[in-house]
């Protein structure tokens, strides 16, 4: 059996997310070796070259063009690799063209990765997620999304303006699909330990609701705004990529909302995100935070619009 080297990570799809997440990953210092694998070999060599440049300002280490052989010992394989959404494209055609993709990608990482952790970027990443998982046919602890690891990191960096406080001082998840039918935990949100309407009110903020509907918004069209001004969302998500491989690679046992395959009463066979321990082994369970019956509500109903989308394209 292949030893597995926990200072080795691969990517697959070198497009704009896959190689932001790469220039992440280098200035991390967390790894010594990083393959960089694309169907368009030139692109990865070039992104490879291009990176590898700067390892005089940085800590040393390998990052290179490679094949699926050369993932067989690497601890996490990003899989960024997809089509984007185009013009009068509905999204149902998106997760169909990337489900093939996946068909040709997933079998072959699992053909020469055994023991590694698979971590989905591409989206849509609750979908393709729950595809990889049937794919490869690894322990579900093994295969997770980036899920709503970034929309929560924007919703504590506009409670933290809104507050005027660190952002990091703020502890709010958004859970459910990473997309339109996402839900912000607002009844478990807290600045501190200070429940969140409290620590509003500290800073002269009432109008919770309101504040709250237009916060939400803001969080869930994010990406929207970014596309239409700059034609795509790269550098948030491969700071997500970055921090959740620190995770793995310290065995960290951090809370993160990232996507994966539910298996409990309320919800299951269907990938979405829920707060979960990541550590070294990948996902160690998951942090059942409180909600509210309206949440609830919103996240089985969140669960029921991804499930028929994975029986309209992985079930037909």
């Amino acid at each position: 059996m292949v030893e597995i080297n926990s200072r080795k990570a691969a990517i697959v799809g070198c497009g704009f997310v896959g190689s932001a997440s790469a220039f992440a990953l280098m200035q991390s210092g967390l790894f010594s070796e990083l393959v960089l694998i694309d169907v368009d070999k030139s692109r990865s060599e070039g992104e490879a070259l291009d990176i590898s440049h700067g390892l005089p300002f940085s800590k040393p280490m390998q990052i290179y063009a490679g094949t699926y052989e050369d993932i067989i010992d690497a601890v996490v394989i990003i899989v960024t690799a997809g089509a984007g959404q185009k013009p009068g494209e509905t999204r149902l055609d998106l997760v169909k063209k990337n489900v093939a993709i996946f068909k040709t990608i997933i079998p072959e990482i699992a053909k020469y990765n055994k023991n590694g952790i698979l971590l989905i970027v591409a989206n849509p990443v609750d979908i393709l997620t729950y595809a990889a998982k049937k794919l490869s046919g690894f322990p579900s602890n093994r295969v997770f999304g980036s899920g709503t690891v970034l929309d929560s990191a924007r919703l504590k960096y506009l409670l933290g303006e809104h507050l005027g406080v660190d952002s990091r001082s703020i502890h709010a998840f958004i859970i459910g699909e990473h997309g339109d039918s996402e839900i912000a935990a607002w009844s478990s949100a807290n600045v501190s330990g200070v429940p969140l309407h409290k620590f509003c009110e500290m800073r002269g903020h009432y109008n919770h609701v309101k504040a709250m509907r237009e916060i939400s918004d803001n969080v869930k069209n994010s990406a929207y705004e970014i596309i239409e001004k700059k034609k795509a969302t790269y550098y948030g998500i491969a700071m997500s990529v970055k921090r959740i491989c620190e995770a793995i690679v310290r065995d960290e046992k951090s809370v993160l909302p990232i996507s994966s395959v539910q298996t409990g009463e309320e919800i299951n066979g269907v990938a979405l995100s829920m707060p979960a321990i990541v550590g070294k082994h990948g996902v160690e369970g998951l942090v059942p935070i409180e909600l509210n019956d309206k949440e609830k509500a919103a996240l089985k109903k969140s669960a029921d619009t991804l499930k028929a989308v994975i029986k309209d394209v992985l079930e037909d």
